[in-house]
Order: C-alpha cells, then sequence, then structure tokens
C-alpha cells in the first residue's frame, strides 16, 4: 500500500492517496467513514451502495469520435454523447474527487493472458469500491506495482456526486460516460460498485475484437482431462450453478476471451447473487462470505451480525465480491485450453425448447445472437404469463459492436478447434409455467454430464419442426419421454400452438439484426409457416 502516490497527471490534488490497500487497512477505513457499514458473523464487510442497487444501463453514454464512430452498434445500449460533453463530466468528477481528505487507488490488471491484458486504474472517494475493486481486477504483486506504469484505463468514480441533468446527453441525474480514444469513464450519480466492473468489461469488449479476440459474457469451467466448456446465460438459467461443478475446476464465472491460444478470464474475483443462498444449494460461494468478501445491501442481524440472505427489504439485488481464491476449485492462473463445449442456457417458461439440442455453427450463431430467455408470472409487476426475454449475446448491456461481430468470432473459433454448440433448457415442460413443471436440476446436471464425457455427442438425434434443432432420442439418466416436449403436453396441439408463438416471438426479436447478419445467420433461425 501506497500513501504518498501523486495522481497529479490526472488533474487530481489531494495529498492523501491510498494506493491499492489491503482488505485490514479498507476494512478499517470503512468502519469508521462509510454509512453503514459493518462486518458480519462470518467476517464480510457489509455495505450500503446508496439509492441505486443495481447498474443503471440507460445513463450509460459513449464518446463518438471518427475514430470508432463505425465500429460501434449505436442504439439503445450504446448511446452516443461528444468530446465536449465527456469533459464536462470528467471534470465534474475530478472537482468532487479534489474535494476530498483522503482518495483510494486500485491499480490491477483485466486479463489472465499477459499478452492480453490491460492495466487499469480506479480512482475512487469510499472504501467499499476500493476494496471492491481489489476483489475485482487481477492484483498485482508489490514487484508488479512498482513497475505498473501508466494505466491503460482509468475511471473516475464520484458516484457520490450527480450529474447535472441539464448538460447535454443527459436525462438524470446519473451517468457512466466512456471514452474509447481517451481510455477513460466517468462515473456520476451512482454509488453501485458493479458499474465499474462494468465498464472494465464494456471497454474490454471494444478492445479484443479489433485483435480476433472473441470477448464473452459467460462462465467456463474444466475437466480433469483439460476439456474446457464455456457456459452462456441470462439470469435465471443456472449459469452460475451449473459451472460451479465440484468434480471441474472453475475458470472464472463472468467475463472470458477467446484468443488463439485459448481462453482466459478477464477477472480476479466474483461477484454472485446473494438473494437466498445458502450452504445447501451453494456451498462454494456461501463459504466464500467470509473476511475480503463485500456484502452490498444485505440484512443482518445487529446483535449477531449474522446475514438473512432471504431478507429483499432494500433490493433483490443483493450482493457479494470476492476473490476467485475464495472457491476450493478455481484454478489459478484463470486460463484455459480452446472450449470443446458451447453451452447456451435457456429458461424457457414456455414450455417449448427441448432440455437440450445440438446447434450447427450457423444455429449457435442465431441462438448466441438472439440471448433468449423468459420470465414467468410473480417475478415483476405485471407479468401475469410467460415474457420472452432476449438479450444479444447473452449480455447486450455490455456490448459494443453489432451483435454479428462477436458471433461471426465465435463462429470462426469453434471451426478452427473444432467446439460443439449445446442449447440447454432449464425452463419448463408439459406446458408452460403455471401448467407445466420445472425440468428437474437432476436432469439438468446429467446432460451436462453426458456432453461432458462425450456421451451425448454419440445417440442419435432427430429434426425439431420449429426450431431445426437436432434433439436426442436418448441421454444417460434423462428419462427419454422429456427429451421430446411435444411428448409432454396433454394435448400435442396445444404445443404446436405455442411452440408456433414462440418461433414468431424470436423471429419478430431477430429483426433488428439482419441488418448485420448474413443470410446463413437468418436462416438457422425457427422456420415459420
Amino acid at each position: 500500500m501506497s500513501t504518498n502516490f501523486s495522481l497529479n497527471k490526472h488533474h487530481i490534488e489531494v495529498d492523501n492517496v491510498v494506493r491499492n490497500a489491503r482488505p485490514p487497512v479498507l476494512y478499517q477505513e470503512a468502519i469508521l467513514f462509510e454509512d453503514e457499514a459493518a462486518i458480519s458473523g462470518s467476517g464480510a464487510l457489509i455495505v450500503r451502495s446508496g439509492e441505486k442497487t443495481g447498474r443503471s444501463p440507460l445513463d450509460k453514454r459513449v464518446v463518438r469520435h471518427p475514430d470508432s464512430e463505425n465500429d460501434i452498434w449505436w442504439g439503445p445500449v450504446n448511446v452516443e454523447i461528444d468530446e465536449h460533453t465527456f469533459h464536462i463530466n470528467r471534470e465534474r468528477a475530478i472537482d468532487y474527487i479534489n474535494t476530498r481528505d483522503k482518495v483510494y487507488v486500485v491499480d490491477g490488471y483485466a486479463g489472465w493472458d499477459e499478452d492480453q491484458r490491460l492495466k487499469v486504474r480506479i480512482i475512487c472517494t469510499r472504501p467499499y469500491h476500493a476494496l471492491f475493486m481489489w476483489n475485482m481486477l487481477i492484483r498485482p504483486t508489490d514487484e508488479q506495482l512498482k513497475t505498473f506504469g501508466d494505466p491503460d484505463f482509468v475511471i473516475y468514480n464520484a458516484g457520490q456526486f450527480p450529474a447535472n441533468r441539464h448538460t447535454a446527453y443527459m436525462t438524470s441525474k446519473t451517468t457512466i460516460d466512456l471514452s474509447f480514444e481517451e481510455r477513460e469513464a466517468v462515473i456520476l450519480g451512482t454509488e453501485y460498485a458493479g458499474e465499474m466492473k462494468k465498464g472494465v468489461f464494456t471497454v474490454m469488449n471494444y478492445l479484443m475484437p479489433k485483435k480476433d479476440v472473441l470477448s464473452m459474457h459467460c462462465s467456463a469451467n474444466e475437466g480433469d482431462d483439460e476439456d474446457v466448456s464455456l457456459f452462456f446465460g441470462l439470469s435465471g438459467t443456472g449459469k452460475t450453478t451449473l459451472s460451479a461443478d465440484p468434480r471441474r475446476k472453475l475458470i472464472g464465472d463472468d467475463e472470458h476471451c477467446w484468443t488463439d491460444k485459448g481462453i482466459f478470464n478477464m477477472e480476479g474475483g466474483c461477484y454472485a447473487k446473494a438473494i437466498n443462498l445458502s450452504a445447501e444449494k451453494e456451498p462454494e460461494i456461501y463459504a466464500a462470505i467470509k473476511y475480503g468478501t463485500v456484502l452490498e445491501n444485505v440484512i443482518y442481524d445487529k446483535r449477531t451480525h449474522q446475514v438473512d440472505f432471504t431478507d429483499v427489504s432494500i433490493t433483490q439485488n443483493t450482493r457479494a465480491s470476492y476473490p476467485i481464491e475464495y472457491i476450493p476449485n478455481a484454478k489459478i492462473p484463470c486460463v484455459g485450453d480452446h472450449p470443446q463445449n458451447i453451452i447456451l442456457l435457456t429458461a424457457d417458461a414456455f414450455g417449448v425448447l427441448p432440455p437440450v439440442s445440438k446447434l450447427t455453427p450457423d444455429q449457435a450463431m442465431y441462438h448466441f445472437i438472439s440471448g433468449y430467455t423468459a420470465k414467468v408470472a410473480g417475478t415483476e409487476m405485471g407479468v401475469t404469463e410467460p415474457q420472452a426475454t432476449f438479450s444479444a449475446c447473452f449480455g447486450a448491456a455490455f456490448m459494443v459492436w453489432h451483435p454479428s461481430k462477436y458471433a461471426e468470432l465465435l463462429a470462426q473459433k469453434m471451426q478452427e478447434h473444432g467446439s460443439t454448440a449445446w442449447l440447454v433448457n432449464t425452463g419448463w415442460t408439459g406446458g408452460p409455467f403455471g401448467v407445466g413443471n420445472r425440468i428437474p436440476l437432476e436432469y439438468t446436471r446429467a446432460i451436462i454430464d453426458a456432453i461432458h464425457d462425450g456421451s451425448l455427442a454419440q445417440v442419435h438425434f432427430f429434426n425439431d419442426p420449429f426450431f431445426g434443432l437436432e434433439v436426442p432420442f436418448a441421454c444417460p439418466n434423462v428419462p427419454d419421454n422429456i427429451l421430446n416436449p411435444r411428448n409432454t403436453w396433454l394435448d400435442p396441439l396445444d404445443y404446436d400452438d405455442q411452440a408456433l408463438k414462440l418461433a414468431r416471438l424470436f423471429n419478430d426479436n431477430f429483426e433488428k439484426y439482419k441488418d448485420g447478419s448474413s443470410e446463413a445467420i437468418i436462416n438457422a433461425g425457427p422456420k415459420v409457416k
């Protein structure tokens, strides 16, 4: 830790700069200076993120610049601002930081591959934010810190200070602004720590494809034979649960890149949902809630400091941030060979998609771009029946290029390295939500096991008439009757109606991607007569 580090090159003149403080120091600072900070009964640091308890995707802005404007997928995900406005907001952040008595700096790396890694500098005013990014970045050794030099990317986190809503391009008091040319980000009006993590991810999502490296929002694990699997999936599909397999090594839980050497994790830590966390359901994550871990927005007993993970009175988005080495079977360094299996997860609440199907390369691109899952009744106000949710590349909020750029890189690398793509439905069978039943987790685990041991690739398949998917007739330890979803419905004609409805939703969603997609990708979608 350095306490005489200068930030003058960033126009920050605060004398007391704490650089790369270890958890004991940041715990002490948080307890002294953070509102409502506490230490849990298991040793984790409990903090509040203020008014914002989740990301603010509608407030993300990207500088439109001649050097990058033709690369960027402009629209609701990447909303433009000009350089002048970016400089106004950066100066507003710097002015606020200069009013503080103490500033925290975290210098670390994004990416375990030393040939591709990014040197990242976080400048913030809350000890909680410093500890969060100490966990999430790859932590340099003391020797590496001495020769760290100038960073490749800087985040000015002045989240306690609002944006001026009367400034051009601003629509609220919150803004997260990125400049790819200056390799800087500015945060105003939100203290949610996840904005820093996803700011780094967004920059990597821009830089990596320029070098033919595929950046991915996925988890990854490795078997005893060094066989790697990638798991893509939106919230509620089982991405974290299925990749956290005690019989396989965890490479990472959220952000990865695929190079000509293999894959690498971008992060040095994990950021897990804490809602309903228990030792029985997720023992590895539960055991990671200990000294050094940051717990956001949880409720705890004021007498014992035991956390009630079922209490969502602050937010349902309670979170835990911890170093990846807190997971016992984590693979350090977090790198792996080229993946043998690409697993796209969906929780289909319409009860239409089969529990597992094999995808052609074109289908893999189509479903990767679509990023489908479904909300169920009761999860949100006004949701009374299943609603389709599509998020391009299973992480549209962080994509910079057109989704087809990432999909084509995925197909290219799959072809070069012989990877097989699978669509695994962890949702409903026998009917939609409210009629059918959730596919038992034991069957989904058996499907994943059959993918990993190669046995599923050896069975016979039939072609699904609506989606063109290759569906297995059999899978070890899974009842044959559930593999064909039409056979599980009381009335097969009702299934046909529902399948047609979902197929049309897929096609309607894909309309906005047609301009940037090849005919082969477009034709890999559902066939609706």
